[in-house]
């Protein structure tokens, strides 16, 4: 009996395996996207153009990397390409290096980050995290959510302070042997920054951001353009602590990125649990 039952949960997964598989890689491209490229060409012309202009910024460019962007989690990038080459094109001189060290930021962005690092340092906030942290496999804890403080179970003053280019501080937390899938941002109105706050013991805890992998243990600080395809790693037998922000990416028009991501800010909030629907959030 337990045997029969086995094989038929197992091939009832199969078969919903292969109907998504058939669903995404058959019926969406034929049923969707080639009646829109008919229906109104020159909009998929532009759509064509953005979306390989957009893809193809990413680095080990592969066939899963087009496969993913254009009919798989990337998809909704795609969607936003337009609007994401026009935020490329405000944001000239400073050209989107994909991957930055922190030198690369214009002086008064860097002042900001060297402010909020010390800040998390002098907070402790593995401390403050861990027992709340330690039964989920992937936590998330927001202290600012694109330019508004939140309420929240911990407060730590020193993000109060008033912050012109940091948009979100939070925290995310991997459990042991804990990772990601790859996949996409969907804004580049703000660069990620990752900020490494415990000591890891081995190179098991990185992460991988086209042909560059930075591995925790050596440099704890990674800032990057998560529109671009990426992928983090907890292998290691402890918890990883990471400071989580999204700043303002360089431009002469800071208030124009400021004011898109208010926007965003103002369409998700009620919806930001779909985004986050693989952590645990923290929310008091």
């Amino acid at each position: 009996m337990s045997t029969t039952f086995a094989d038929t949960s197992a091939g009832k997964e199969r078969a919903v395996r292969i109907m998504k598989y058939v669903s995404r890689r058959i019926l969406f491209p034929l049923c969707v996207l080639a009646p829109f490229a008919y229906f109104f060409p020159k909009i998929a012309i532009l759509y064509a153009a953005c979306g390989i202009y957009d893809v193809t910024r990413n680095t080990k460019l592969e066939v899963s990397t087009l496969r993913r962007y254009f009919i798989g989690n990337g998809f909704f990038t795609w969607v936003l390409s337009p609007f994401n080459s026009l935020l490329d094109l405000l944001s000239l001189p400073y050209v989107n290096k994909g991957v930055y060290k922190l030198d690369d930021l214009p002086p008064a962005y860097r002042d900001e980050v060297k402010r909020l690092l010390q800040a998390a340092r002098d907070a402790d906030l593995v401390a403050v995290l861990e027992r709340a942290a330690q039964e989920h496999p992937r936590t998330m804890v927001f202290f600012r959510w694109y330019g508004i403080d939140q309420s929240r179970f911990q407060n730590v003053t020193a993000f109060d302070q008033p912050w012109r280019y940091i948009q979100t501080i939070g925290v995310s937390v991997f459990n042991k042997k804990v990772s990601t899938s790859k996949h996409f941002g969907y804004l580049r109105a703000s660069l990620r920054i990752l900020y490494n706050l415990n000591d890891m013991n081995d190179h098991s805890a990185y992460i991988v951001v086209g042909d560059k992998i930075s591995y925790w243990r050596e440099e704890k600080l990674f800032i990057f353009d998560d529109t671009l395809l990426h992928q983090s790693f907890n292998e290691t037998e402890q918890a990883r602590y990471c400071l989580f922000v999204d700043m303002i990416r360089p431009t002469p028009f800071p208030d124009i990125m400021r004011a898109v991501i208010a926007g965003v800010r103002v369409l998700t909030q009620s919806v930001k649990f779909i985004y986050y629907k693989n952590w645990h959030v923290i929310e008091r």
